[in-house]
């Protein structure tokens, strides 16, 4: 049978609908998908070695005959072995496999088998344990260098190469390259038909290393490619013409700008003014002062006579968030109101009919933003809290609701240009008007990765922090210290001081804790909140909140926390961003080696928000000198975007990208830690080819913008 690209792996021998099920686990349905199901790293098998030179406690190849038939054994219920003992000119091999009753038959005295494993010893004896085997001379599994792949229950690695050979064997050909020939010979870059086949099975190192080059060079290209041309179709959006100086602004607010707010601001107000729509990212350290940016943007808006919606990640935070904001612009007879899921009923009725009536102008809130039932009356700006928390669906959602048909202004009005209004009856076919959208992030993201998190947003970096801003002292102390750091918190509350003191897991039985015996000192939220209120602190007042606890249970503890009537909030990660108390002073982090630094640093500025000296303690039990290394970063700086590139370098962009929904295309080769020098390569090669051919019609590109759409399904429409 003919194999295509196309062709079912389920058309393949051994591979039924049960099987074919667990591949599509793992994405892999046709032959084409395991070209591009890349192995996760190698193993050497290349050397094969005597019994008596072979080296122990690493992984390697022996070469030996089985002297006698394999015995089985049956020690208790659930566990069988299969021991073999093998024999080479030199020495004896003691092999042991466990519950693999079937090899009894398999091996068979006097054939020489290959076997890959750890080499260990039992006095004089060396032994293995369950090794990959195969027959002397079949070269399948032994003598290469064998990719390793990611893999599922049912799916064996052996299983997984065998296909992905025969994929790289007769799937190839009609491979079609797609760089550009210039951009291959300008940078090095092998032909992609060989970098398939050599990143599944190199000949040697070399040749994975020029296979993998290509592969990283590829996907950033294409990535940057197709957030340049979502960048570029974006601002080709009519937006309505928002004018306000923030001079004026500012008039309303009883505290002076920073000069980074009032930099940002003026490119707002440029942004907002030009009649295109926005698509602007204000990146800014915890306290750096973005929500008066973002308002400025809602004052604009409502200004002009048009509508401004506010999403945050939590109920919490929107409802901090409009009380911000009415505060900031009600002097202004702008009118703000707030709608979370929480809000039903009567209440939410008579919100929506309020924004649809134009008798909003400023709605805050979360996902029910974007919910089928809310309607604006004439949507023209969208700011999103913490976008990293969202993900570009949801954001595209409530930006959705400002688009076609648009209502005339209730108050004020949405001007188009210098002459007359900019908000049509009908939208044109030949364009699409949209809702200016302002993104905000507080979790500081190193260059390299902001370039591709954000490369379809202009961004403006608030590098200053309002004056008043206290530095928070941060302190790595081990279990030794545990009574003095109490007897600290306990000082800090009789002078009218707060405490956080946040928890990784919320019950011992939490996934989070993973495996108890390797983590038996894990504090859970819950039992270290009754253990800290019943016999540590018996006469201060304990709170606790966690994520797991509906908004009407979290909301009177806050209130409370907020108010002064709690001295102490043991919690979760849920007060990881926008709860705002100026009157607490000590943030502690319980088992803090298991946080990321950027996540540290984000509940570290939930203190030093007022006038009061403030303090980060970060506990850990841990004896690695590394994970201690890593914590006293945050010791030395308060920078966050200084802490983010360490985090980068020691951690890789699992905490960037990991569970976030950042709304991208998951790459498959990339390093951002060891592929820097190559990610700036590709991005400034792509941002070049998109500025010279803007709509990828060159026919050398034709292919190329296949590969964009391809890679960027979720928006195929704004490549058509």
């Amino acid at each position: 049978m003919a194999l295509t690209r196309q062709t079912p792996l389920t058309q393949l021998p051994g591979v039924g609908p049960a099987r074919g099920k667990r591949l599509g686990k793992l994405g892999l349905d046709t032959m084409g998908d395991l070209l591009n199901h890349l192995p996760v790293r190698y193993e050497d098998r290349r050397e094969c070695f005597d019994l008596r030179d072979a080296p122990e406690g690493r992984p390697c190849c022996v070469s030996a005959m089985v002297a006698a038939p394999p015995q089985i054994s049956r020690v208790r219920k659930g566990l069988e072995l299969v021991k073999v003992k093998a024999v080479d000119h030199v020495g004896t091999l003691h092999l042991t496999f466990f519950n693999q009753a079937y090899l009894k038959d398999a091996l068979r005295p006097g054939e020489t088998y290959v076997f890959y494993g750890i080499v260990g010893r039992q006095g004089r004896i060396r032994t293995m344990t369950n090794p990959v085997f195969e027959r002397e001379g079949s070269g399948r599994h032994t003598g290469l260098i064998m990719p390793v792949y990611p893999l599922t229950a049912g799916i064996s690695n052996n299983l997984l190469a065998g296909l992905t050979r025969r994929a790289v064997d007769e799937c190839l050909d009609g491979l079609k390259e797609f760089l550009p020939a210039q951009i291959r010979l300008e940078h090095a870059l092998c032909q992609t038909q060989y970098a398939r086949k050599h990143i599944h099975y190199p000949a040697s190192y070399e040749e994975l290393a020029v296979a993998r080059r290509r592969l990283v060079f590829e996907e950033l290209f294409v990535l940057t490619c197709g957030l340049s041309l979502l960048k570029e179709r974006r601002s080709r959006g009519r937006g309505a013409v928002l004018r306000g100086m923030p001079e004026e602004f500012a008039k309303l607010l009883p505290f002076v700008l920073t000069d980074a707010q009032r930099r940002t601001m003026e490119e707002l107000a440029v942004d907002l003014a030009g009649g295109r729509a926005m698509n602007r990212l204000i990146q800014g350290d915890v306290g750096s002062g973005k929500t008066v940016v973002a308002a400025f943007g809602a004052w604009a808006a409502a200004k002009n006579g048009c509508q401004c919606a506010l999403m945050a990640p939590t109920e919490l935070l929107a409802e901090q968030h409009a009380h911000t904001m009415n505060s900031m612009l009600s002097p202004a007879g702008i009118r703000v109101g707030l709608l979370t899921g929480s809000v039903k009923g009567v209440a939410r009725k008579a919100l929506l009919s309020a924004l649809a009536a134009g008798e909003l102008d400023v709605v805050v809130g979360t996902h029910a933003l974007f919910s089928q039932d809310v309607v604006y009356h004439n949507l023209a700006l969208v700011i999103a809290d913490e976008q990293h928390r969202f993900g570009v669906a949801q954001r595209a959602s409530l930006a959705a609701k400002g688009g076609g048909m648009w209502r005339q202004p209730s108050r004020g009005s949405c001007e188009g240009s210098e002459t007359g209004p900019s908000i049509p009856d009908k939208v044109d076919n030949d364009g699409v008007f949209s809702p200016h959208v302002l993104v905000m992030s507080a979790t500081p993201i190193p260059r390299t990765l902001a370039l591709i998190i954000y490369g379809d947003l202009d961004v403006s970096i608030l590098d200053q922090m309002p004056p008043g801003r206290t530095p928070v002292s941060t302190y790595v102390v081990g279990e030794d210290k545990r009574g003095r750091m109490y007897a600290f918190i306990h000082r800090q509350v009789e002078e009218g001081r707060q405490v956080y003191i946040v928890c990784p897991t919320v019950e011992e039985t939490d996934p989070a804790a993973e495996d108890s015996a390797k983590a038996p000192d894990l504090k859970a939220v819950t039992s270290y909140a009754e253990q800290l209120r019943d016999r540590v602190f018996p006469d201060l007042r304990v709170g606790l909140v966690h994520g797991r606890m509906k908004p009407k249970e979290k909301e009177p503890v806050m209130t409370a926390f907020r108010s002064g009537e709690l001295d102490v909030l043991v919690s979760t990660t849920v007060i990881e961003v926008g709860v705002d108390v100026p009157n607490a002073s000590v943030m502690v982090v319980e088992n803090a080696e298991r946080f990321g630094l950027s996540q540290l640093h984000q509940l570290r500025g939930r203190v030093g928000r007022g006038t009061h000296r403030s303090y980060c303690v970060l506990v850990t039990s841990s004896r690695s000198e590394s994970a201690k290394e890593r914590l006293r970063v945050l010791c030395a700086t308060n920078d966050g975007f200084q802490i983010a590139e360490e985090d980068l370098r020691l951690r890789g962009p699992g905490d960037f990208f990991g569970k976030r929904q950042h709304g991208l295309p998951q790459l498959k080769v990339a390093d951002f830690a060891a592929d820097v020098a190559l990610l700036k390569e590709a991005q400034q090669t792509a941002v070049e080819l998109i500025s010279a051919d803007p709509e990828l019609e060159n026919p050398a590109h034709v292919r190329l913008k296949d590969r964009v759409r391809e890679l960027f399904k979720e928006h195929a429409d704004l490549f058509n």
